[in-house]
């Protein structure tokens, strides 16, 4: 099993430890509840360094991720950066992913821990034809996101960087307590709001010390996995593996946003995915709230009112904001319109849910 640059901080704090896409990491420290709210109230810091960044080099480094991505890298500016993800050549999703535009002709990708080696090895065989200079950095880049409305407020004690100048999916690179070439972006998982640092392993320890020292009047807590996916959950964000993955297109799971026809650019699945949304498609990934007690889970199948299976939950968890179970689910079209009611079937019990808008805060 792997771990990360923070394992050794991770026990002496007292972490909850699993085994999470190959990696040791931490689930909770103070427990999920706790460290949500924290994050919504107030900072916390997740150390997600187990994700995966390539960096895409060369004059043909922009034609590589046009072919290969869904979105549209060429209206990137430098410091800008995108969601997106790799069409996987059958209609399905080969990962969801970040691309960052860092220097004429050189871009990072991150990507998903538990997607490192099949995306490597995608990139690479899609580059043979077109012949990018592609290099796996992801053993060597250490990532920690801090989140929160008192993030900025954290990290500005430690920068001279106008950390206010940051909009939404932009980044700079810049000397964060010192460290010299860190980059500091904010494309947040959590809809709290704050940044992602990514620097060498070598540097991990000063900067996590030099955080938790500003934010300490703020009442900074370390946030693990668990609280992660509630966070992101409440703001309809989707997780590969659960929401999306090899079966799913980006047109059914409402990622159309981030597919991309314009300037006639030719990219994997281009027909299919034209296809699918001029025509339609038969399910939709939707989000929906329980109005009546119990937690949806991955799995647990979605009825009608006649008891029919018209879909199946991906994602779902008790909301600490809301104190309602919450979920995400691909279900049949006609039962995708806001306002539906449907059900989640809970130990043989159909309870009653509502088709509703994401995200749910």
């Amino acid at each position: 099993m792997k771990t990360t640059a923070f394992n050794k901080i991770h026990r002496e704090v007292g972490a909850k430890l699993v085994e999470f896409a190959g990696f040791e990491m931490p689930i909770e420290y103070s427990g999920i509840k706790d460290e949500h709210m924290t994050v919504r109230e107030g900072v916390g810091v997740f150390d997600v360094s187990h994700m995966g960044e390539f960096w895409v080099k060369g004059p043909k480094a922009l034609d590589l991720i046009a072919y290969i991505t869904s979105n549209d890298p060429g209206a990137l500016a430098l410091g800008q950066a995108q969601y997106s993800c790799f069409p996987n050549g059958k209609g399905g999703i080969v990962d969801d992913l970040l691309v960052y535009h860092y220097e004429p002709e050189k871009y990072m990708l991150v990507v998903n821990a538990s997607n490192i080696d099949k995306d490597w090895d995608w990139v690479s065989r899609q580059n043979e034809s077109i012949g990018a200079e592609i290099e796996n950095a992801s053993d060597r880049i250490s990532q920690l996101a801090i989140q929160g409305p008192k993030a900025t407020a954290t990290l500005q004690k430690l920068t001279d960087i106008n950390l206010s100048d940051i909009r939404f999916y932009t980044f700079v690179t810049g000397k964060i307590t010192g460290v010299e070439d860190v980059i500091i972006s904010a494309t947040g998982y959590t809809g709290a709001g704050g940044f992602e640092l990514y620097f060498r392993n070598e540097v991990a320890e000063q900067i996590w010390n030099a955080i938790f020292e500003a934010g300490e009047e703020f009442g900074i807590k370390p946030i693990g996995l668990g609280a992660r996916d509630t966070l992101r959950l409440e703001m309809g964000y989707c997780l590969y593996g659960n929401d999306i993955d090899d079966t799913t297109s980006p047109i059914e799971a409402g990622l159309g946003w981030i597919t991309k026809f314009n300037n006639g650019r030719r990219f994997i699945d281009r027909e299919f995915l034209t296809m699918q949304k001029n025509e339609g498609v038969s399910r939709r990934l939707r989000g929906f709230v329980l109005t009546d007690r119990g937690i949806p889970r991955h799995g647990y199948e979605l009825v009608n009112a006649e008891g029919e299976v018209i879909g199946e939950v991906t994602s779902g968890t008790m909301s600490p904001v809301l104190n309602k179970g919450i979920g995400m689910g691909y279900v049949a079209k006609e039962y995708s319109a806001f306002g539906t009611e449907i059900f989640i079937k809970i130990r043989n019990k159909n309870i009653p849910a509502e088709i509703v808008k994401l995200p749910f805060i």
